[in-house]
């Protein structure tokens, strides 16, 4: 499987062999959707938290005696079927949402959508992006050359998740001078998954003939 190959001017310096084991996976709709499932369960941080009767204050005195009022019996205010009582079955920031993901489905699943998006002509392989000192003018410049090129115009117009650029190794200029545009996300190519991804409308792979190499 042959791809072609451009460097940050936008213009084409040749062509690579990806693996089929990477790159031609059929889709898989069910493991990607569990795997996304699983990964945004492990992400989540529990904020809301409600308290129970045990919690909630006041109401330690019985509130009329038990017979002859004509009322229906009660033990406490703290009730949760009380105004100002505990909260039955209400959300608790104690609670653990994480859970078990298997490694190799984890992979596979990364794999398959890097494949759907290959075919669907999403992912971009650069020879480098490389630059002297941060400047955000020239990563404005490299992002709007690299959306000259065929397939790839909403590079330039996309407000939001743009592009993941992932890179063989993160380098200071290159973090700097993109870190204030909101729709481009630096990452290393050896730590994205399958929901930074699916996030993202496209995938900019550099010096793709060394990063790759941990994708077998």
């Amino acid at each position: 499987m042959e791809t072609k190959v451009y460097n940050q001017q936008g213009k084409e310096t040749g062509k690579m062999t990806l693996s089929e084991k990477v790159f031609g996976l059929p889709w898989n709709a069910d493991l990607v959707h569990e795997v996304v499932r699983l990964m945004n369960s492990n992400s989540r941080t529990p904020v809301a938290n409600t308290k129970t009767r045990g919690e909630v204050r006041g109401g330690g005195k019985k509130p009329w005696q038990q017979k002859g009022t004509g009322r229906a019996r009660h033990g406490s205010t703290r009730s949760p079927i009380w105004v100002g009582g505990g909260i039955s079955h209400g959300p608790r920031s104690d609670k653990n949402y994480s859970r078990k993901i298997n490694k190799k489905a984890k992979t596979k699943a990364l794999y398959t959508i890097l494949s759907k998006k290959l075919k669907e002509g999403e992912i971009l392989f650069v020879d480098a992006v490389s630059m002297a000192a941060p400047k955000a003018k020239e990563a404005k410049t490299i992002i709007e050359s690299l959306a000259k090129i065929k397939g790839y115009e909403r590079l330039a117009t996309k407000k939001v998740n743009a592009a993941i650029i992932a890179l063989d190794k993160k380098t200071e200029a290159v973090t700097k001078s993109f870190r204030n545009f909101g729709n481009i996300d630096i990452e290393e190519l050896r730590n994205i998954n399958p929901v930074s991804v699916l996030n993202h409308t496209y995938l900019i792979v550099t010096n793709p003939a060394e990063s790759l190499k941990n994708f077998k």
